[in-house]
């Protein structure tokens, strides 16, 4: 009896980390894909966006969000918190969540020259 309880159970292991194995490479793929097309949305729409010189239309706008926020103490506040969060998580050994916020921080620590390669290449 007992031995008939242990292969069911193992079968019912081997299914189960089959079903688990499935579906965190389709999140996987998914959150790839999605990436991507993130990457190349964001690639186009700053291909229609010039960065503005001074006295042109909106260039007040551009300078407050991108110059005095993204690239000002507000933008490094937000990229130093999430480098130490990113740190904190590696730490806990949560790397999931602490690549998304290197990342992220490292990002933002460099979106002045970020802004202006990518004006440059589109």
């Amino acid at each position: 009896m007992f031995q008939y309880i242990k292969k069911i159970k193992t079968k019912l292991k081997t299914k189960l980390t089959k079903i688990k194995t499935t579906h965190i490479s389709l999140k996987l793929s998914l959150g790839i894909f999605a990436a991507g097309a993130m990457l190349l949305a964001a690639g186009t729409a700053s291909a229609f966006i010039a960065t503005p010189t001074t006295g042109t239309f909106a260039y007040d706008i551009y300078d407050v969000a991108v110059n005095q926020i993204l690239n000002g103490p507000i933008g490094f506040t937000g990229g130093a918190a999430a480098m130490v969060l990113g740190g904190m998580m590696a730490i806990q050994q949560k790397i999931a969540l602490a690549l998304p916020c290197l990342l992220g921080g490292a990002m933002l620590m460099t979106a002045d020259t970020m802004t202006s390669t990518l004006g440059a290449i589109f």
